[in-house]
């Protein structure tokens, strides 16, 4: 749910960041960073699973892997550790993918230097424009 949710995010920033850099093959670009997410997110969720299984001397297989009607908590240890482990796995895929598209925008598409504010630039006008898309007009 968190990965889907920081794909349309991440979607919705490149596109932005095209069309203010006046590139052209937007929709090309924003198809391969979506592509590009998903795959580093793949494969960042199969490295976390696993870590949780070297860590919990056992192969969880299919106890941790749920259909999407499950709410419950994909607990795996129940030391303090367990919820850091967790925690972690569910979080790093995303920004993983996250960060693999900031570097494609940046030195590939925007053709920029690979600062943290060229890496970064754009996430807050992406959530403004969000936010202001919410806004109804009065003069109606």
């Amino acid at each position: 749910m968190i990965g889907g949710i920081v794909m349309v995010l991440t979607a919705i920033w490149v596109y932005q960041s095209m069309m203010k850099a006046k590139k052209s093959n937007v929709l090309m670009w924003v198809a391969a960073c979506a592509a590009a997410f998903f795959a580093v997110e793949f494969i960042a969720q199969i490295f976390c699973i696993e870590i949780i299984d070297a860590l919990g001397g056992k192969d969880i297989g299919d106890t941790y892997d749920r259909d999407l009607a499950s709410v419950s908590d994909r607990r795996t240890q129940e030391n303090a550790g367990g919820f850091f482990v967790n925690s972690l796995c569910e979080l790093f895929p995303s920004i993983a993918g996250f960060l693999v598209v900031a570097v494609v925008r940046t030195l590939v598409i925007l053709k920029e230097a690979l600062t943290p504010a060229n890496l970064f630039s754009g996430v807050k006008e992406m959530f403004i424009s969000i936010k202001d898309s919410f806004k109804t007009s009065s003069g109606s």
